[in-house]
């Protein structure tokens, strides 16, 4: 019983590492409407047409996320260069 124990404690801790939350990744476009609440809504969109086509049909309309910078998705990725300056 403990080893059971352990090993889903080592798995459950396995996983929880490598996952990633949904929203770690920021998108250019979100739908809003009745059916996707408050605030901005989903998020999930790469194109303005994407938006449109999941909205058509529905009290929904697509606008661009104010969270989202694509100037930050474009830098480069300072977290492997080295912090000394010669």
């Amino acid at each position: 019983m403990r080893t059971a124990l352990l090993a889903l404690m080592v798995g459950c801790a396995a996983s929880a590492t490598v996952a990633m939350p949904a929203s770690a990744r920021d998108f250019p476009y979100c739908i809003r409407g009745c059916d996707f609440g408050s605030g901005l809504g989903d998020c999930s969109f790469t194109s303005y047409q994407q938006c449109q086509a999941s909205a058509a049909g529905r009290v929904a309309t697509c606008a661009e996320n104010p969270y989202f910078s694509a100037k930050a998705e474009m830098a480069a990725d300072r977290s492997r260069m080295s912090r000394r300056r010669y």
